[in-house]
């Protein structure tokens, strides 16, 4: 068994031929997908009428790594969601990217046969098994590796790819641009990367803080901070909001409140008082590297966001839309036009925005 293992790893390992050929012809270069979010119908119905090429989504339970209360989709839901994307030629991303647990894991594997009948387009998944099972039982699905699953090298993916047959890897927010291209030069499994959204702690698929205060966890549970844990209160020291007792953040009045998550919240640490955790609340926003990730052979672009209203995808997926034309008619004339950037700091966590891991000004 486990030089059978070594042997799959090994072949795994391999860079794909098109990557390696010197001699091989480029290929021509296309436009990525626009791969936007809804936790509602009216919210798949913005995107796809703004132009989006695929829609993600997940289901009203804990096989979904958003499963906030009041969104997501029933089988009537996603079946009118399905048919009216269809219709116009765009295509549905079913996201069941938690990790089943071993007391009951019937849910993922009903989720599962569930989508291959209800004919979406892909299921994105970060478990293992259930890729296996996905294969097995359903071999003509199309098969995401999830960014929870939390590959960040080509012999991560070009495993996943060789034991399970995925077609394509959303890669975790922790790699810089010329990172992003090794992996892409060295594997043939289509590349996906977040452009724009809130900003994960950049491990997808390790958090533990949400568990060590709620109990539950977005890996397992579908939920980061559940809303049954959060508190709002006004004290003579501001505005403060606590996840399960814990004080997250305290606000000054005026002051703009995000919504609290332990990875952003604010500290002391000896007499100041800043963001020290891990981050601080922005949008990752990668219009100005638009050019690049097309001329490096990013598949898609994913855009976060599946807690967000209607409004919020439509403005978005209306930018990104314009923009990644506008890229592709001219792009040595390409630059992020004023009125896109302010449209996005709009809707950004915070109203600001940044390049996260893509830019490193240090290397």
């Amino acid at each position: 068994m486990v030089e059978d293992l070594a042997r799959a790893l090994s072949a795994a390992a391999q860079p794909r031929a098109i990557a390696d050929a010197p001699d091989a012809e480029p290929l021509p270069q296309r436009a990525p997908d626009l791969v936007c979010p809804a936790g509602s119908l009216p919210a798949l119905k913005a995107a796809v009428d703004e132009g989006a090429d695929c829609v993600y989504l997940g289901l009203r339970d804990a096989t979904n790594a958003r499963n906030f209360a009041g969104l997501n989709f029933d089988e009537t839901a996603i079946r009118t969601g399905i048919d009216y994307a269809h219709r116009r030629g765009r295509q549905i991303l079913l996201a069941l990217n938690t990790y089943p647990q071993a007391r009951a894991p019937e849910a993922w594997f009903a989720a599962l046969d569930q989508a291959a009948a209800w004919g979406v387009d892909a299921v994105i998944l970060a478990d293992p098994g259930l890729m296996q099972y996905a294969q097995s039982r359903h071999p003509g699905l199309r098969l995401h590796l999830s960014v929870q699953g939390s590959a960040t090298h080509h012999d991560a993916i070009n495993f996943y790819q060789a034991q399970f047959g995925i077609q394509r890897a959303v890669l975790p927010r922790v790699l810089s641009l010329t990172q992003v291209r090794q992996v892409i030069e060295r594997t043939s499994v289509e590349i996906e990367v977040f452009g724009f959204g809130s900003l994960c702690v950049m491990v997808e698929g390790r958090c533990a803080l949400s568990s060590y205060v709620t109990g539950e966890s977005p890996n397992t549970h579908g939920v980061c901070s559940p809303a049954k844990a959060v508190r709002w209160q006004q004290t003579p020291k501001g505005l403060e909001s606590r996840l399960n007792g814990v004080l997250i953040d305290r606000y000054a009045d005026g002051e703009h409140a995000g919504y609290p998550t332990l990875c952003k919240g604010r500290f002391d640490v000896a007499d100041e008082h800043d963001y020290y955790a891990l981050e601080e609340p922005t949008s990752l926003n990668t219009l100005e590297l638009l050019p690049e990730l097309v001329k490096i052979g990013v598949r898609a672009i994913k855009i976060e966001g599946r807690q967000r209203s209607p409004a919020y995808v439509a403005q978005v997926t209306r930018v990104w839309r314009e923009a990644i034309d506008h890229c592709m008619a001219q792009p040595h004339r390409y630059s992020p036009r004023t009125h896109w950037m302010a449209a996005l700091n709009e809707v950004a966590e915070g109203q600001q925005h940044t390049l996260g891991a893509y830019h490193r000004p240090w290397k």
